[in-house]
């Protein structure tokens, strides 16, 4: 990564979907998105003109990234934040990347285990499926999937899926159902603490027009 000005404020963004809504809230905000949206694999772009660098990641290491001071703010799904710990401020929700983690599985059948063993859910979120289900009371077995988890009920692998739900539509075509809201999901402006603190003069007014 080239030397950091001071006087450079770096934004991670997550690459893939969000990054097209993400380009437009920027510009109704007044920041110039030529050197983010460039057509280029380099994984760094420098506005030079507006004082802003971007890294691109993928979505669940953009926490990280700011978390450590690697950059000062951040754009990422609250799901990623709900799945893990980070010690970073969310002040500004940007209202885009809108979905629902939901509980899914087949229509009319109960969330419960077969038999004696528990419920078994898939899902690549383990924690937050954990504590949802926790706090019902409900005993489950969490099996880890990174990608079509809807095959899960449909192989008999488990009863239910916790999963991001935008439209419904890839669970319609599987025969799968939405069965429990479990919490809404949009991107959010997450800040570096100590960035937020030294360096408020320049993070503050971004954080305004992103608000607006």
């Amino acid at each position: 990564m080239p030397k950091r000005s001071r006087d450079t404020i770096v934004i991670a963004v997550p690459k893939g979907r969000v990054l097209e809504q993400l380009s437009g809230r920027l510009e109704e905000a007044g920041i110039c998105t030529h050197a983010l949206t460039a057509r280029s694999r380099k994984l760094v772009r420098e506005d030079k003109e507006s004082g802003l660098s971007y890294l691109l990641l993928k979505p669940d290491d953009v926490p990280t990234y700011v978390e450590y001071g690697a950059a000062d703010l951040g754009i990422v799904g609250r799901d990623v934040l709900m799945e893990r710990d980070y010690d970073v401020f969310a002040p500004v929700d940007l209202d885009i990347g809108k979905c629902e983690m939901m509980v899914c599985g087949r229509p009319k059948e109960p969330i419960s285990g077969k038999g004696e063993r528990p419920l078994r859910v898939a899902t690549k979120f383990p924690h937050i499926a954990e504590r949802y289900f926790r706090a019902k009371g409900t005993p489950v077995e969490l099996i880890f999937c990174q990608g079509s988890v809807e095959l899960a009920p449909l192989t008999g692998l488990a009863d239910v899926i916790v999963d991001l739900v935008e439209t419904g539509e890839t669970l319609r075509q599987n025969g799968l159902v939405p069965l429990e809201k479990i919490a809404d999901v949009s991107s959010v402006v997450i800040a570096n603490r100590a960035a937020l603190k030294l360096r408020r003069e320049a993070i503050e007014p971004i954080l305004d027009a992103l608000r607006g």
